[in-house]
């Protein structure tokens, strides 16, 4: 970056986005530097874009083109590039005519067109046809994945949400103990990516790590990446893991809580009002981990400190380097214990478990084999015995299917 401009208005000019005066002290700063990219901290209109390259003779980006092509080169798997590519084409699609000012347009007479109109037409209808197949595609990815969440062994399921680089995948990789690509960077991770995690006392959850938002996401990407959040919208609670050492964690907070009210998600204070729509079966229970905690010069105050606004926050370390044998040396004068970066972690998602798999035992009549069935199906029989008639099944369940067995007539005790 050679250089840094910035503009107060009151509203964005439809032209430009800034003002005329500033366009031209932006073009005098360019040609002093010799520079050939501006790049714009704010999403711009199409003509907006088509005016600035004009006036500026130089290549235009804003931040949703930006973000767009981190996003390309950070994408791995088969899904990801299809959500990536799905964002940049309906991205493109109301700024082609930027690709074509370089050829003639004919003009005063009906029907006639020039090569430039003409091939902006058939883009165009490339694009959109390509856009369908896309989204069929995604469709089809997303079905795919109902179908593995049918199949998969019956566990309480967490989605780690979050803003980019707050360490999702560092604490999944803490959780599971297996190998987990992290790096230090935005985006670090695209692929929706799960692991099966022991919490303790037999009890074991099944972590997702999705993707991560940033300050004004653009809409492209979230509406792309629908078939990875599918992953937060079904699974049983949301770990929403936040870098408590960011000096704007809090503004990160808020970017994140928009966004998963906007998915109907949030549960929170923000998913209030504007928010309403976040009512109903979608609504998550949110745990909030503040991560990175060896970085702070008082863990202890700042865990009071957030605790008067998230009761049930945890303050945890994920990074091996970190945490474990030696972090007393590494960091002489931190007060936070760091013996094990997510033992408290392990243990709210241990008692989440139980309330969510509570273990039970269910009374099922002799010879009613679909009960029977339902319970194996859907729980973890733990073991059985046969009493005066009745079979004793010893299982752990999900807690809405007892209420449903209890509604039945089915007689079933919570363990203790």
């Amino acid at each position: 970056m050679v250089g840094r401009a910035t503009q107060r208005i009151e509203a964005p000019t439809p032209n430009y986005f800034i003002g005329q005066g500033k366009v031209e002290e932006l073009k005098a700063q360019l040609g002093a530097a010799r520079a050939t990219l501006v790049l714009f901290d704010e999403p711009l209109a199409p003509v907006q874009g088509t005016n600035l390259e004009k006036a500026l003779d130089v290549r235009v980006m804003d931040r949703s083109e930006v973000i767009l092509d981190i996003f390309a080169t950070r994408a791995r798997s088969a899904e990801a590039k299809l959500e990536v590519e799905l964002a940049q084409l309906e991205y493109l699609l109301p700024r082609l005519t930027r690709m074509w000012t370089h050829l003639s347009r004919i003009r005063g007479g009906i029907g006639l067109r020039g090569p430039g109109e003409t091939q902006l037409e058939t883009d165009r209808r490339r694009i959109r046809r390509r856009i369908s197949a896309l989204k069929r595609r995604l469709e089809h990815v997303a079905e795919h994945r109902a179908n593995q969440r049918h199949g998969r062994r019956d566990l309480p399921s967490a989605a780690l949400v979050g803003y980019t680089n707050a360490g999702k995948s560092s604490v999944l990789r803490a959780l599971s103990g297996e190998d987990v690509f992290i790096e230090d960077r935005l985006f670090a991770t695209l692929d929706t990516l799960a692991r099966e995690v022991d919490v303790g006392d037999t009890y074991h959850f099944r972590i997702t790590d999705t993707v991560g938002f940033i300050r004004k996401l653009p809409h492209h990407l979230v509406a792309s990446f629908r078939a990875t959040l599918e992953e937060a919208r079904e699974a049983d609670l949301l770990l929403h893991v936040i870098d408590a050492a960011h000096p704007a964690w809090e503004e990160q907070v808020g970017v994140v809580e928009d966004v998963l009210t906007d998915m109907g998600l949030y549960d929170g204070e923000r998913g209030k009002g504007k928010g309403e729509r976040a009512s109903g079966s979608h609504r998550k229970r949110t745990i909030h981990l503040f991560n990175k905690a060896d970085l702070l010069p008082d863990p202890d105050a700042f865990l009071a400190q957030v605790r008067e606004r998230y009761p049930h926050a945890v303050l945890t370390t994920a990074w091996e380097g970190r945490s474990g044998k030696g972090a007393e040396e590494t960091f002489p004068h931190s007060p936070f214990p760091f013996p094990d970066g997510v033992d408290r972690l392990r243990s709210v998602l241990r008692t989440s478990a139980r309330a969510l798999r509570p273990v039970a035992r269910i009374r099922v009549p002799v010879g009613d084999g679909r009960l029977l069935s339902e319970l194996h199906r859907r729980g973890e029989v733990l073991g059985r015995e046969q009493m005066d008639g009745v079979l004793v099944v010893t299982a752990r369940v999900e807690a809405r299917l007892l209420g449903q067995l209890r509604r039945d007539g089915v007689a079933v005790d919570i363990a203790p």
